[in-house]
């Protein structure tokens, strides 16, 4: 019988995600997001509870979530779950957690977190260190070979 650990999420983000550098150099962002149930009560009257997911994202694009997400934006993510286990610091017993892995995470809703799209800035004015660049000098198109204005579909 196979093994599937699959988990997909849409939710907000509830603060702003938190880049870290892992030893062997690895960046890894953590987010954390609000998925909302909604359910009725005994009254019969529906209401929302809150759930909260930890998010793993590693890599570039750990460091396209920390430059490019808020507090409050929207994203979709599609991974695996990852339970672990720690003594606590003060001695009372041990803890545990079910983290999600991020294999993809998608940018969804305005990039401002708020009801109206705008302009956007990055939170980090800084390139990407995954980019190259083409012979030129100039960023080369994430596509492969560098792209005109002429060449967009629309």
């Amino acid at each position: 019988m196979a093994n599937i650990n699959r988990v997909i999420l849409v939710g907000n983000l509830t603060r702003d995600p938190e880049l870290k550098t892992l030893p062997s150099g690895m960046a890894v962002a953590s987010l954390r997001i609000a998925v909302n149930s909604r359910r009725k009560n005994a009254q019969g009257e529906w209401i929302e509870e809150p759930n909260y997911f930890d998010i793993s994202v590693f890599g570039a694009q750990g460091e396209n979530c920390a430059r490019f997400l808020a507090k409050g934006r929207q994203v979709g993510v599609d991974g695996r779950l990852r339970w672990r286990e720690w003594e606590a610091q003060d001695g009372s017993g041990k803890r545990q957690a079910v983290d999600v892995i991020a294999e993809t995470v998608q940018f969804i809703g305005p990039r401002d977190g708020g009801g109206e799209s705008g302009s956007f800035t990055p939170r980090e004015a800084q390139p990407l260190t995954t980019s190259t660049r083409s012979s030129g000098g100039e960023p080369a198109s994430p596509w492969g070979a560098a792209q005109g204005d002429d060449d967009i579909p629309f």
